[in-house]
């Protein structure tokens, strides 16, 4: 039986297939598709532009393939299915559309097992999945002992932007709450929405966290020292403590894919260092320096 040919327009999708040792039956991308290492000898179908990315239609139908998995949670990540579902009825006839929907880490874990089921790699995905679920699970044993041990769940603000300030969305306030924390300004399963930084100085939180969707750590500290940030801000508790970091929003958080896993246990250290050392030798996040305080 020949490989199946795979077209991923959708970076969460790319690391599953890749995942479930698939990357050799992938023949196209997104242009947004950077992990694993690699990944970029697989022909780009996607354009980066504003304030979507446009697909290649013509390379899309040239890649002839068996599937093509994307998504519809959000325009600017992937093309949206729709608009893939009608080129696939007209001109790619024998390609199944997959449209993957995640709202929640469990979420998350389901769509492994459907690309595997639709890739014909069920036994794969069964095993990714089991793996994952070891992982959480360490984690989350370790956080429920640290409970027990007195330790109190930390105070956070994960930021998914940060000019203007975006409340985090979706599965974030949920890999908080299973790192042990207390996400104050997130909703689980809700879109992330825009806040400001007056609500930020309000709940005063512990810990704040920025976690870019589309950038890595570096990018995101660049765009906190680039952003109007209240030099009030430096009075807060987590300015204090120099708790302000930023983490690798996109390949950790904002993808629905198998690292969020490792995104929980980065949050569980930076949360408890001293309980969460063994499990997570490094973070990758990066300490951000706070305006002088200001007038409150």
């Amino acid at each position: 039986m020949r490989p199946m040919r795979i077209v991923s327009l959708l970076p969460a999708a790319t690391e599953i297939v890749a995942a479930l040792g698939l990357a050799d039956e992938l023949v196209g991308r997104s242009c947004r598709c950077d992990a694993p290492p690699g990944i970029a000898a697989v022909p780009a179908l996607t354009i980066a532009t504003e304030p979507r990315d446009r697909l290649d239609v013509e390379a899309l139908v040239a890649a002839a393939p068996d599937l093509i998995l994307t998504q519809e949670l959000c325009t600017v990540c992937a093309v949206g299915a729709d608009e893939v579902r009608a080129i696939a009825r007209e001109r790619i006839p024998g390609a199944t559309v997959v449209s993957l929907e995640p709202d929640s880490v469990e979420g998350i874990l389901n769509a492994v097992a459907t690309v595997g089921a639709y890739a014909e790699a069920e036994d794969e995905a069964v095993g990714l999945v089991e793996i994952l679920r070891e992982r959480l699970g360490e984690i989350e044993a370790r956080v429920q002992e640290r409970r027990l041990a007195g330790i109190p769940p930390r105070r956070v603000v994960v930021l998914e932007w940060v000019d203007p300030p975006f409340a985090s969305g979706h599965w974030i306030p949920e890999m908080v709450r299973r790192a042990g924390g207390w996400e104050l300004l997130g909703r689980e399963g809700a879109p992330a929405v825009p806040s400001d930084w007056e609500r930020v100085r309000e709940i005063d939180p512990e810990l704040i966290v920025v976690a870019a969707c589309g950038m890595d750590a570096r990018a995101a500290a660049e765009a906190w020292a680039a952003a109007p940030v209240p030099g009030w801000i430096g009075g807060l508790r987590a300015a204090r403590d120099r708790a302000i970091v930023a983490v690798d929003g996109d390949g950790l958080f904002a993808r629905p894919g198998p690292r969020v896993v490792e995104g929980i246990a980065l949050l569980a250290r930076l949360f408890d260092p001293d309980g969460f050392a063994d499990l997570v030798p490094e973070t990758g996040a990066i300490v951000l320096p706070a305006p002088a305080p200001g007038p409150r």
